[in-house]
C-alpha cells in the first residue's frame, strides 16, 4: 500500500472513531443527571467515549505524516458523515431528511474550506503571542459557556454555544500543539512547559463541553458544530499568526468564502430542525397536561365537546343532542267563557322551538292581551 493510500484509510478509520465516540458521548448524556452533564466520571461509556476521540486524534496525526494536509484535513470533516448511519444502525436513532441534508452541507462546505488552505512554513509563536492567544481562548469560552448558561432553556441554543466553546478550545489547543511541536525541533526547553499546561488545560475543557453539548439536543446539531468550529479556528489563527494563505490567490479565497457560506448553511439548518422539534415536543407536552384533543373544524359537535372540556358529562349530553331549527309546536289558546271579543285558538301562531344558548329552550306561551277577564 502506498503512503497516499494509507493517509486515507488512516483518515477513514479517525472519522469513524471520532462518530463511534460521539454517539457514545449522546448517549452517555442522555442517561446522566444535571450535575454529571460535563463530566460523568463514574460511567464507563464515558471513558470509552474518550478512548475513541483518543484513538481517532491517533490516527489523523498519523495519517498527515503519509499524506498531505490538503487530502487529510477535509477527510477528517466526514465525521459528520458516517455519525448519523451509525447512530442509526447501533443506537436506533434516525435523522430526519433535514438533518441529512444540514450534515452534508456542513461537511462539504468544510471540505473545501481546508483543501483551500495553504501550507506554510514551519513557524512558532512568540512569548506575547502566545499569552495573547490563550487568554482571548479563555475570554471566548467563558463568554460562550455563560451564554449557554444564560439559554438553558433552549437545549438547542445552548447545546449549539457549548459546541461551539469546544471547537474553539479543541482548534486553540491544535495551534498550541503546533507551536511546541516546532519548539521541539531545536530542543525542549523549560519555556515550553507553560505551553504544554495551555494544551492540557484546553483538550480537557474541550472534551468536558462537548460532553455538555449533547445533553437534550440530540446528535447532528452539535457534532456539526463542533466538527466545523474545529478546524476553522485553526485555520483561521493559521492565516492570522502563521502567515497561511488560501491557494489560488483571489479565486481560492473566494471560493474559501463560498465553503464558508455553505458549512454555516448547514450548521443553521441543523438548528431550526432541533429547534422545530423542540417546539413539536413542548406543543405535545402542553397538550397532554391540559388533556386538550386537536380538533378539526368539521368534526362533529362530541368531539368539539371533548376537545373543549373532557371530563364534564353536561357537556358531553349537550354535545349529543341535535334539534332541528324549524320544528314549531302549536299552542291552544282557551275560549274565553263569554264576550264576542274572544280569541280564535286557530289564529294563534305556532311558537318556535330552537336552541337557545348551547341547550333547549320553548318559549312558554303569553296570554292575549283581547281575552275577556273573569269577574267576580
Amino acid at each position: 500500500m502506498s503512503a497516499l493510500a494509507l493517509s486515507v484509510v488512516l483518515s477513514f478509520v479517525s472519522a469513524v472513531a471520532y462518530a463511534g465516540g460521539a454517539i457514545v458521548q449522546e448517549q452517555v448524556a442522555l442517561s446522566s443527571s444535571g450535575a454529571q452533564q460535563y463530566a460523568p466520571l463514574r460511567r464507563p461509556g464515558w471513558w470509552a467515549a474518550v478512548g475513541l476521540n483518543g484513538l481517532g486524534a491517533v490516527l489523523h496525526v498519523v495519517a498527515l505524516a503519509y499524506g498531505p494536509l490538503s487530502l487529510v484535513q477535509p477527510l477528517g470533516a466526514l465525521t459528520i458523515v458516517f455519525a448519523l448511519p451509525m447512530a442509526a444502525l447501533f443506537v436506533g436513532r434516525r435523522a430526519a431528511a433535514t438533518a441529512w441534508r444540514g450534515a452534508l452541507m456542513a461537511t462539504l462546505g468544510l471540505a473545501g474550506l481546508l483543501a483551500l488552505v495553504g501550507a506554510s512554513g514551519a513557524q512558532s509563536l512568540d512569548g506575547p503571542q502566545r499569552v495573547a492567544a490563550a487568554v482571548g481562548t479563555v475570554a471566548a469560552v467563558v463568554t460562550l459557556m455563560v451564554a449557554a448558561r444564560a439559554v438553558h432553556r433552549h437545549p438547542a441554543v445552548r447545546s449549539i454555544l457549548l459546541a461551539t466553546a469546544s471547537g474553539v478550545a479543541f482548534g486553540m489547543s491544535s495551534v498550541f500543539t503546533k507551536t511546541v511541536a516546532v519548539d521541539w525541533t531545536g530542543g525542549v526547553s523549560a519555556a515550553d512547559l507553560p505551553s504544554l499546561a495551555v494544551i492540557g488545560v484546553l483538550a480537557t475543557a474541550g472534551m468536558l463541553l462537548s460532553q455538555a453539548s449533547y445533553r437534550g439536543a440530540g446528535l447532528a446539531a452539535p457534532l456539526a458544530t463542533l466538527t466545523v468550529v474545529n478546524p476553522v479556528v485553526a485555520a483561521a489563527v493559521g492565516i492570522t499568526m502563521f502567515g497561511e494563505t488560501f491557494r489560488y490567490g483571489t479565486t481560492g479565497t473566494a471560493l474559501a468564502l463560498s465553503c464558508g457560506v455553505v458549512a454555516a448553511g448547514g450548521l443553521i439548518l441543523l438548528t431550526t430542525e432541533r429547534l422545530a422539534r423542540e417546539h413539536e415536543a413542548a406543543a405535545g407536552a402542553v397538550t397532554a397536561d391540559t388533556g386538550a384533543v386537536p380538533v378539526a373544524a368539521d368534526e362533529p359537535a362530541v368531539a368539539k365537546a371533548v376537545g373543549r372540556q373532557a371530563d364534564d358529562p353536561a357537556e358531553l349530553l349537550l354535545a349529543e343532542l341535535t334539534v332541528p331549527e324549524d320544528v314549531t309546536l302549536p299552542v291552544t289558546v282557551p275560549a274565553a267563557a263569554a264576550g264576542p271579543d274572544a280569541a280564535d285558538p286557530a289564529a294563534v301562531p305556532l311558537m318556535p322551538y330552537a336552541p337557545f344558548y348551547g341547550g333547549p329552550y320553548v318559549p312558554v306561551p303569553t296570554p292575549d292581551r283581547h281575552l275577556a277577564r273573569v269577574r267576580s
